[in-house]
């Protein structure tokens, strides 16, 4: 089950940060932005926005199968691991910067995730 877990989290972290990481180079291809079909016809000309549609369409079948199984509570906040994943895209991809702030609230995530892991273990060791 452990395995399921672990593979099923790393489909579905990889997904949300492909999709994020779409829609970012959809966005910089896009430009200017100026809501007219010709905007339109960019963002759909533009091979990212099919990665992302794809990779939104692997993210969802993935956390269906791994919500059938896992408990909506700690599995909903390992999803928000990919707010951490897209961060670190971000700066290796996009050059945007690591700032303390950012740093600590990567921490933050990753610290709850932890504690809510360990509770869930707790609460289905006493069951």
């Amino acid at each position: 089950m452990k395995r399921f877990y672990i593979i099923g989290f790393a489909c579905l972290l990889l997904f949300d940060t492909l999709g994020q990481t779409g829609f970012k180079f959809s966005a910089l291809n896009a430009k200017p932005l100026d809501y007219s079909l010709e905007w339109v016809v960019r963002i759909l000309s533009n091979k990212w926005i099919y990665l992302t549609t794809l990779s939104y369409i692997g993210a969802f079948f993935t956390w269906m199968v791994l919500l059938k199984k896992a408990p909506v509570g700690p599995a909903f906040a390992a999803s928000r691991l990919q707010i951490v994943s897209v961060m670190l895209v971000s700066i290796f991809i996009f050059n945007e910067p690591l700032t303390l702030t950012r740093a600590l609230g990567a921490v933050v995530i990753i610290s709850g995730i932890i504690f809510l892991a360990i509770a869930e273990k707790k609460l289905s060791m006493k069951q």
